[in-house]
């Protein structure tokens, strides 16, 4: 995978990442009945690039990102063993770059810098029929750990 360079993101990526975001968005849409419509945003992804509790990577290829993700330190629950922990988001590929290995490394990159940091675990979200997701997580070393349930119209 030579072809690839791995970096931190810069807020002159901004423009990209932010199409990245309403990929992940049209992606996702299906599988959450919640989302508001469009247009929507998940992250502040300016502010996540300038945090120090935050890491922000991209892959490129040719000079153009091609995947991206980011890990931010997230307080944990008083009551578990550990006391922050590293959150994963933005994980996207674009079609043409998927089945490469891209996700892979950047958790990889990002469970570095997690470590880095003195992180001992990470954690992500993914939505339950979003089995090709699930597949690259548990790929990457994740297990499945809380399902979150939910009931609608109550009346």
């Amino acid at each position: 995978m030579s072809e690839f360079v791995t970096r931190s993101a810069v807020l002159s990526d901004l423009d990209t990442l932010r199409e990245f975001e309403q990929g992940i968005i049209a992606f996702e849409r299906p599988y959450d009945p919640t989302l508001r419509p469009d247009p929507i945003s998940y992250y502040d992804l300016g502010e996540l690039i300038k945090s120090d509790t935050a890491e922000v990577v991209v892959i490129e290829s040719d000079g153009c990102l091609v995947a991206s993700g980011y890990a931010k330190i997230r307080p944990a629950k008083p009551y578990l063993n550990h006391e922050n922990y590293s959150y994963l988001g933005f994980m996207y590929t674009h079609p043409d770059f998927r089945g490469k290995g891209l996700n892979k490394r950047i958790v990889n990159t990002l469970k570095d810098w997690s470590v880095s940091k003195g992180i001992t675990e990470i954690r992500l979200t993914v939505y339950d029929e979003n089995d090709g997701a699930i597949k690259a997580y548990e790929k990457a070393g994740f297990k499945k750990h809380i399902i979150e349930m939910r009931i609608v119209d109550l009346k």
